[in-house]
């Protein structure tokens, strides 16, 4: 009885020892994921201080400075005024899209 019992553990413990030898033979490509280790990780990158910018309106380069005042002369330019007519289009359009999703089966135009 002991003998089987001894052949029966040998046996599970060689099926552990191959089932965990296949496990990591068939997982050794994950590692080729990794980024190379001349990376900058991350958490790296975002504590560095941006000193240049593009610009929101040609994609130019600038320094700090300029974006910072770029920044300021867009949020204190008043909107553009649309003609009144032109506004009164837009919104008929809206309205003749909302309409059209809400009854699709009327045919407006």
């Amino acid at each position: 009885m002991e003998i089987a019992s001894t052949r029966l553990i040998s046996r599970f413990g060689f099926m552990v020892i191959f089932t965990v030898m296949i496990v990591l033979l068939a997982n050794h490509h994950f590692a080729y994921s990794l980024p190379p280790v001349e990376d900058i990780p991350e958490e790296i990158l975002r504590t560095e201080v941006i000193t240049i910018a593009r610009s929101p309106i040609d994609g130019k380069p600038l320094s700090a400075a300029e974006y910072a005042q770029l920044q300021a002369k867009i949020q204190n330019a008043p909107p553009p005024k649309l003609d009144s007519s032109i506004r009164e289009t837009i919104f008929l359009i809206q309205l003749l899209r909302t309409l059209r999703t809400m009854f699709p089966f009327l045919n407006f135009f």
